[in-house]
């Protein structure tokens, strides 16, 4: 079972993002992580030297997809335009055109949804807590305090 590790550093305006993939088996895995202006290469050694165990894990917690394997390429060109027709529409319609791609949307849905859980978790206890002031409030008018 051999295991590629790849980080791609690209500019994606109007922040330079570094990109890894986590290849294995068939399946990539990937995380991105937005640096801001270029990184040099000292500053990229010093991020993967205090960075690069946690961007491994959040890569590997992310849900892994399938690499396809390429097809061989047809001679009928009517049916080369029928394909490449068929594959512009795929990606027309939010498939994404590679497996490292496709990791990435699934992570920032995975990490949309945690925080949409996060965020009405906060919203209740907010509201529970301005309860429970409201009625400790109402029990010292009562008292006559």
């Amino acid at each position: 079972m051999t295991t590629s590790v790849t980080l791609t550093i690209r500019f994606d305006a109007p922040f330079w993002v570094g990109v890894l993939e986590i290849a294995e088996a068939g399946e990539v895995r990937a995380t991105r992580h937005v640096f801001g202006s270029e990184p040099t290469d000292a500053e990229l050694y010093q991020f993967l030297l205090r960075h690069g165990t946690a961007l491994l894990e959040r890569a590997q917690a992310n849900p892994a997809v399938p690499v396809e394997t390429r097809r061989p390429l047809p001679h009928n060109p009517k049916r080369a335009a029928r394909l490449a027709a068929r594959e512009a529409a795929g990606v027309a319609q939010g498939r994404r055109g590679t497996a490292s791609q496709e990791a990435l949307r699934l992570e920032l849905e995975q990490r949309k949804r945690s925080a949409a859980t996060e965020s009405r978790r906060r919203r209740r206890e907010e509201a529970e807590r301005r309860y429970a002031l409201a009625q400790a409030k109402r029990k010292r008018r009562k008292r006559g305090r």
